[in-house]
């Protein structure tokens, strides 16, 4: 009647309740940051890997310029 699947209205009704706290689970501003928090874990764990490479190549270089 209102124009939309019943699996959208499903969908939209179990996150209104969750989000009221009448239903277990993670309300919508939880997930969201966790997407966020997660995002930023996988960025940081790629810049780490990037300067973990740079530094043994420059480490490498630096034992390459010292040796007579």
């Amino acid at each position: 009647k209102i124009g939309c699947s019943a699996e959208a209205l499903r969908t939209w009704v179990g996150r209104a309740e969750r989000d009221a706290g009448r239903r277990p689970g993670l309300t919508t501003d939880e997930q969201a940051r966790l997407k966020a928090l997660e995002r930023e874990v996988r960025e940081l764990r790629r810049a780490n890997e990037i300067l973990r490479k740079a530094s043994a190549y420059f480490a490498m270089a630096e034992l390459d310029r010292r040796a007579p």
